[in-house]
């Protein structure tokens, strides 16, 4: 047999292996139903360039390191203490000052599935039973903090923590499958998302990679125990926040990459529109005390992710490849984590940009929370909280 007899038969074999991909190492060799739906980014000509080329985030200071695995959202009480943060393991946790402390959980059956493991990740298989606490927010007024359950829905407990109870668990008949993040107006209004009704948390990946269209937000009213759908079919809604005089609220469009806004009062309200394109893809939304938004971003944009956003049978011949989520994931990011966080006006500016763009220090951020000219940034891969001394 002739050399190039044998590179053909190689490439015939090889060809058959990705196209079969026979022993179910793809991406979404788990997924029968999946879909991959096109991403309507807006062109790569106007996607913002803006970068902080000093990299300030490299000055941030870990702490923290292997205490708190996976601390998504950071949470201060109205007392100023804290940061209350909720780990992979599905509890909630506040640090004293001194040490952190169990403060609340979200699940009933803290079983030893349940018990610390090396890394958040290491929990994502059973997180659907330990709960998975993301949004945290407190009440100004009565010091109860609200949570967004990644599985068990929007939830809520008293100042003095413990096992927290359900508030709601579905919208118009439609079950909660990927609770978020929520925010408290002045009358007790929860305004939350539930970024998926077909992928769970623990899915995430999938449901980047699919461009999933049955992402809403949400509104629970205490008085009257509803929950409504204020927006539908969106591509991974995630991080809500309240501008600071209760006007509109803001949501973040993962899939997107864009900071949008929803009117609760004036002639708009009922309303949404966008707010501001971001440079990357982002994850939670924080006001700070005056009136503008911290936002963390995921990832930067890449060639690459909008090329696949844009062309779905693209992307849907690539995610069929014996090749596995993670290294889709690390190709999406642009090979390796980053830390990058924006700060906007409420006009949609952008004021400041913060990076670590090689990923020395903040290697990953899902929210950024702003306090005495400090700001705490929880990830939820991480094993750290980063704090950011803006003086």
């Amino acid at each position: 047999m002739t050399p190039t007899a044998i590179l053909a038969g190689l490439l015939l074999l090889v060809s058959i292996y990705c196209a079969t991909d026979p022993f179910n190492h793809g991406a979404i060799s788990d997924f029968p139903d999946f879909v991959a739906h096109k991403i309507e980014l807006p062109p790569w000509a106007e996607v913002p360039t803006d970068r902080d080329t000093q990299n300030l985030l490299q000055k941030s200071e870990i702490k923290f390191l292997n205490q708190v695995q996976g601390p998504e959202s950071m949470a201060f009480d109205p007392q100023g203490r804290g940061p209350y943060t909720g780990v992979a393991d599905g509890r909630i946790l506040f640090w004293n000052g001194e040490t952190w402390t169990d403060f609340a959980y979200t699940s009933d059956n803290r079983s030893d599935l349940c018990n610390p493991k090396a890394s958040p990740l290491s929990y994502m298989k059973n997180e659907h039973i330990c709960g998975r606490p993301l949004g945290l927010r407190f009440d100004k007024k009565t010091g109860d903090l609200y949570i967004a359950d990644a599985y068990l829905g929007l939830m809520k407990v008293g100042p003095e923590g413990g096992l927290a109870t359900s508030l709601t668990t579905e919208a118009e008949g439609v079950p909660l499958r990927f609770t978020n993040d929520l925010d408290i107006d002045e009358e007790g209004n929860i305004y939350f998302t539930d970024s998926s009704t077909k992928y769970q948390r623990r899915n995430f990946l999938q449901l980047v990679f699919s461009g999933d269209i049955s992402g809403r937000v949400l509104k629970y009213n205490p008085k009257t125990k509803e929950t409504t759908e204020l927006v539908r079919n969106l591509q991974f809604p995630n991080g809500v926040s309240l501008s600071k005089d209760g006007a509109f609220f803001v949501f973040c469009e993962g899939s997107l990459g864009r900071l949008s806004k929803y009117w609760l009062k004036g002639e708009k309200a009922g309303t949404s529109e966008v707010l501001a394109l971001l440079p990357g893809f982002p994850d939670n939304v924080r006001t700070n005390e005056k009136g503008e938004f911290w936002v963390a971003i995921h990832c930067r944009r890449n060639l690459y992710t909008h090329i696949c956003a844009l062309y779905p049978r693209l992307r849907m011949a690539l995610l069929k490849l014996p090749i596995s989520a993670k290294i889709h994931f690390l190709i999406h990011i642009g090979g390796r984590p980053h830390g990058v966080v924006a700060k906007y006006s409420p006009e949609g500016k952008l004021l400041q940009i913060l990076e670590d763009n090689q990923g020395k220090v903040v290697k990953a951020v899902s929210e950024v929370e702003e306090k005495d000219g400090k700001l705490w940034m929880g990830s939820v891969l991480m094993s750290f909280v980063a704090v950011y001394n803006l003086a």
